[in-house]
């Protein structure tokens, strides 16, 4: 695996962090967000089950910027 760190929250102290970055091998975007609570997770499950392997995170908006490039190092490094 080759992390490629793309960003963190601007508006971080340090902890709690959301972050993004990209594994150029497995080609995936990698989230650490904020959990999601028992609200949201059940407002999602309205679309279909949440599998025991999987979890729904949350990012402030102010990541959008950094979404962006995540989404642009994805385009460079030629996602199948």
């Amino acid at each position: 695996m080759t992390l490629r760190f793309i960003a963190k929250d601007p508006e971080t102290n340090g902890d709690h962090c959301p972050t993004i970055w990209f594994d150029d091998v497995a080609q995936e975007f990698v989230v650490q967000g904020w959990k999601a609570d028992a609200a949201l997770q059940a407002k999602c499950r309205e679309s279909g089950p949440i599998p025991e392997d999987e979890a729904v995170v949350r990012l402030p908006a102010r990541m959008s910027e950094a979404m962006r490039e995540a989404l642009g190092v994805a385009a460079t490094a030629h996602v199948r």
